[in-house]
């Protein structure tokens, strides 16, 4: 599905250039995590039942600095537009993973234009399928 036009859900956030912050991780450090955790549990290293870890890159990034980031590693401008806000949607959130840091020893590997990068490859990859 090719979408024509990507809306971005409101520019009036008190952030720097006034779009919602989010943490974003690449879905190969989310999967190390998982491994890392499992293998914890596997070998009986966990201290309780139920453990539970913050994953992320500890960091935010703005919806037009991750449109930014695709352009850039693409060589494409995205058609977009500015949309009103969303009901409920908050300015700013990312993760605390000092957790995760230091009991799994895991920390996310790839920045973001690694991330627009892979995405953008693999949307190449599966567009000449």
């Amino acid at each position: 599905m090719v979408r024509e036009i990507l809306t971005v859900n409101g520019n009036d956030y008190d952030t720097p250039d006034g779009t919602n912050i989010r943490d974003y991780i690449h879905v190969v450090d989310l999967a190390k995590a998982h491994v890392i955790a499992l293998k914890r549990m596997l070998d009986v290293k966990d201290e309780n039942p139920l453990e539970i870890f913050n994953l992320g890159t500890g960091n935010g990034n703005s919806v037009l600095e991750v449109i930014n980031a695709f352009e850039f590693v693409s060589g494409m401008k995205l058609n977009f537009r500015i949309g009103p806000r969303r009901e409920g949607d908050v300015v700013s959130i990312y993760s605390d993973t000092q957790k995760a840091n230091e009991i799994l020893g895991w920390k996310a590997e790839r920045d973001l234009n690694d991330m627009m990068l892979t995405s953008w490859n693999w949307q190449k990859r599966i567009g000449k399928k």
